[in-house]
């Protein structure tokens, strides 16, 4: 299906803002973007399109308020900027959109929201009602709380989380690049802009280049990461500049605008979504053969039976652990009935004879094919 088609269908899109387009050149806070964006969303709001806007520039707020001439080096020095320009970046936002008619809210997350099922689920509500009340969900990092165990690693990762989470038909990353090159355009004067990739291959990764940019923590490397998430869920993930006129509103029309990354499978489920690509797996379980074929193409649960081993890590019974085959591909992700201890005396064994060894019995399945996803 080409671009146009994909685009045409879209009912719900993820727009991204890199901290490049909402910052100057002195790294403040660039209010004449934020009243551009506001009016051409406002503009794919009347088009009948959900929009949910995953923005930087916190911490450039920050320095807009406190007249900061350098960025901050020290995480609490970041962390406390960013709580002053939380707030700042937030009224930029609500003024701009207020004189289009539209309200804004505020979502910030950290990755241990969309870990924990409550809270995933919490945050989801929240955002389908603000669609109900046409209100638009602006998405941050809660930089002030967020530590390295929790942090999502930019917003790049943020956004194609965001996409998963509310089940969006596209991800437009919007930055101040035009989208993936076969080299650095800055080095390489021949480089030319891919318009399309079909499939992200290992000559495709090598195309990526990590920005210098200071005020930002992504390159085309992130935004190569996020398309993979992306695409596997059955979405198409854009990457443009954001400087270019009417620029969201000519990639919903369809036009060639940056770099279209195509989805490489059918949309999932949103629980399939979240076992596959929100949760971090606290073990592994090495399948045989059979049990490999019955779970990747029959679409059967997992039994203890095909279980041939599993890794030294320590799981409780619900956790996520990533399934494997006999050579080590990692091949799907699933919840389990039982805890790590109960699987190493089960595995192998057939599902009557769990009773007699464990001295009680959860289920027959130690994953069901109800919280499996493949990868």
């Amino acid at each position: 299906m080409e671009r146009r088609q994909l685009l045409k269908k879209a009912k719900r899109i993820v727009v991204k803002i890199g901290t490049a387009l909402l910052t100057t050149d002195t790294g403040l806070l660039n209010k004449r973007f934020i009243g551009k964006l506001a009016r051409e969303i406002a503009h794919l709001k009347q088009l009948g399109i959900e929009v949910i806007l995953v923005s930087s520039g916190a911490v450039g707020a920050g320095m807009l308020a406190t007249n900061a001439r350098t960025r901050p080096r020290t995480i609490p020095a970041k962390q406390a900027m960013a709580a002053i320009g939380q707030p700042q970046l937030m009224q930029a936002y609500t003024e701009s959109f207020k004189r289009r008619g539209l309200l804004t809210s505020q979502i910030l997350l950290t990755a241990e929201d969309i870990n924990h099922r409550q809270r995933y689920s919490n945050a989801r509500n929240a955002i389908f009602e603000l669609f109900k009340m046409k209100v638009i969900p602006i998405v941050n990092e809660n930089d002030t709380v967020v530590v390295k165990e929790i942090k999502f690693g930019d917003n790049d990762e943020l956004s194609a989380q965001v996409t998963n989470l509310t089940e969006a038909d596209a991800l437009i990353i919007l930055t101040d690049v035009n989208g993936l090159y076969t080299g650095d355009p800055n080095k390489d004067p021949q480089a030319k802009l891919i318009h399309q990739v079909e499939r992200i291959t290992q000559t495709i990764t090598k195309m990526a280049n990590l920005s210098n940019n200071e005020l930002g923590t992504g390159g085309m490397v992130t935004k190569l990461e996020a398309a993979k998430k992306v695409t596997k869920m059955g979405e198409e993930l854009i990457v443009a500049n954001g400087r270019i006129k009417n620029v969201l509103l000519r990639i919903m029309a369809g036009e060639e605008i940056g770099t279209i990354f195509y989805p490489q499978a059918d949309k999932q489920a949103a629980k399939k979504r979240w076992i596959a690509y929100s949760l971090k797996p606290k073990g592994m379980l090495v399948l045989d053969q059979g049990a490999v074929r019955a779970v990747k193409e029959g679409g059967k649960s997992l039994l203890p039976s095909g279980i041939k081993s599993s890794a030294a890590d320590i799981f409780q019974q619900g956790e996520c652990v990533v399934l494997a085959d006999e050579k080590g591909v990692r091949f799907a992700h699933g919840l389990v009935k039982y805890n790590s201890e109960e699987i190493k005396q089960i595995l192998g064994k057939k599902s009557s004879e769990i009773q007699k060894i464990l001295g009680f019995i959860n289920s027959d399945e130690v994953i069901h094919r109800d919280d499996l996803a493949l990868l």
